[in-house]
């Protein structure tokens, strides 16, 4: 499964361009049973006809082909698309769901060979897909007789399916705890094989490309302490605390007195383990609390959310900056990192269906210049934002691949679906963050306050 291995295709040289296949030996049992690869070639030459190159295709009785604007030319792939059933193939022709290829891959039905990114490229293709009035036509009419001549073939195999999230409606703190437990609660043992040592599950930090996963959230950590210019005894909140990885870094290294919250009780049993083997129980202090359930006003020196606010949704951002503002104290300073997308608002597409049905039900992203903006309105002076885009990338891909090489580790803790949601999710996200249609950013502000900030009157502090 892993994106860099090159599986040997069963195309060849010698292999079949657009309305051409190529027999190879078929599977025996109930994929067997399955009627229509001329049916199916044919869809599929049609929908991948004006793919930008050459793709190669694999059905379940092992027909092979190639289609694409470039097939002709014998220019070969660097992925191989395999069709385990035909309704991977009409479903895609036939039903209003944008997903449908997402969907039948999480569900076993369609497998990627080769390498996993490239295949993701797909995603730009089928989105602008757009075939002539009568072509579309005829193409409905070949998927339905696809499915016709299968109506009483059913996998015997067991067919497992990935999870739909809960519909988030207004973000109320209900809806938003079932998030967090749909996302988050899937099980610590499951994330902690692919992220780092600390289980930091956020954008690390690369002083060069060529720095390890554990040693770059070490930096990332830092830095956000440094931003805070975090010193003893200061009163410190981390808003969403994940499994305390801040929390406990921040004590250990700054002597703060640090509080987290969190939503999800997987990570709040963690982080409270952690806590305690750190000998920190003094000193820190997490709990299950929702951020809006924060009581006390000028509490905090230091306030940070990282990798928060993308589920607080845009509508209740103006209450989550609010509620940060009445808990700092005047001066304090409030480390804001998370996500934005280079779009205003959180428009229907592909992408954002997919996140919220399999992945962060609450998610919603906007621009940087429209978070900033609502920042302002809540009375936050913005002292410095930095952009962490090609971070996120990078981190990324680390994840994928240390997720792909503990696969057989992660299906003891979650089932094949949950698996596949999660290789595609953070592989797709990289690609996005590589081509910039999201982003990310750590904004530091502070609240107003009669005098000058406190604050270093340069950066140098962060890099000394």
């Amino acid at each position: 499964m892993n994106n860099q291995m090159h599986t040997e295709s069963a195309l060849g040289s010698g292999s079949p361009t657009a309305g051409q296949v190529s027999r190879a030996a078929g599977p025996d049992g109930a994929l067997a049973r399955y009627r229509g690869s001329e049916q199916a070639s044919d869809l599929l030459a049609r929908l991948f006809r004006r793919y930008p190159g050459s793709l190669n295709l694999r059905l379940w009785n092992g027909t092979a082909l190639r289609v694409g604007a470039n097939a002709a030319a014998g220019a070969d792939s660097p992925f191989t698309l395999v069709f385990k059933s035909p309704e991977a193939v009409w479903s895609a022709v036939l039903g209003r769901d944008p997903l449908a290829l997402a969907d039948a891959y999480f569900r076993g039905d369609l497998d990627i060979e080769g390498d996993f990114f490239a295949a993701l490229s797909l995603k730009d293709h089928l989105e602008t897909l757009q075939l002539p009035a009568a072509e579309k036509l005829r193409a409905a009419f070949t998927a339905l007789q696809l499915r016709m001549m299968n109506a009483a073939s059913r996998r015997s195999e067991a067919v497992f399916g990935p999870s739909h999230a809960p519909k988030i409606k207004a973000h109320s703190k209900a809806e938003n705890r079932d998030a967090i437990h749909f996302h988050y609660d899937v099980s610590n043992e499951f994330y902690s094989l692919w992220l780092d040592r600390a289980m930091v599950y956020s954008c690390a930090y690369f002083e060069t490309p060529d720095v390890d996963l554990d040693a770059a959230q070490q930096s990332k950590l830092e830095h956000i302490c440094r931003k805070l210019t975090l010193k003893p005894d200061d009163r410190f909140l981390d808003i969403g605390c994940g499994w305390g990885a801040l929390v406990i870094y921040a004590a250990q290294h700054y002597g703060v007195r640090a509080h987290g919250v969190t939503l999800s009780p997987q990570q709040l049993k963690m982080a409270q383990q952690r806590i305690e083997q750190a000998g920190l129980t003094d000193r820190v202090h997490v709990e299950l609390l929702d951020y809006r359930d924060l009581r006390g006003e000028s509490v905090y020196d230091k306030v940070a959310s990282v990798g928060m606010f993308e589920h607080v949704g845009l509508k209740n951002l103006p209450t989550y900056f609010s509620t940060v503002h009445r808990l700092l104290k005047p001066r304090g300073l409030f480390l804001n990192h998370g996500i934005t997308h280079d779009s205003e608002g959180w428009e229907r597409s592909v992408s954002t269906e997919f996140i919220n049905r399999y992945v962060f039900p609450d998610g919603q992203l906007d621009t940087i210049g429209n978070i900033e903006r609502v920042m302002e309105r809540s009375k936050f002076e913005i002292a410095d934002v930095e952009a962490l885009r090609p971070h996120y990338a990078m981190t990324l891909r680390h994840w994928v691949a240390r997720l792909e090489r503990n696969r057989a580790l992660a299906l003891d803790h979650v089932n094949e679906a949950t698996y596949r949601v999660w290789r595609l999710y953070m592989a797709a996200c990289a690609l996005q963050f590589e081509s910039g249609e999201i982003g990310i950013y750590q904004v530091l502000a502070n609240k107003r306050a009669a005098g000058v900030p406190d604050l270093p009157l340069t950066r140098r502090h962060l890099y000394d």
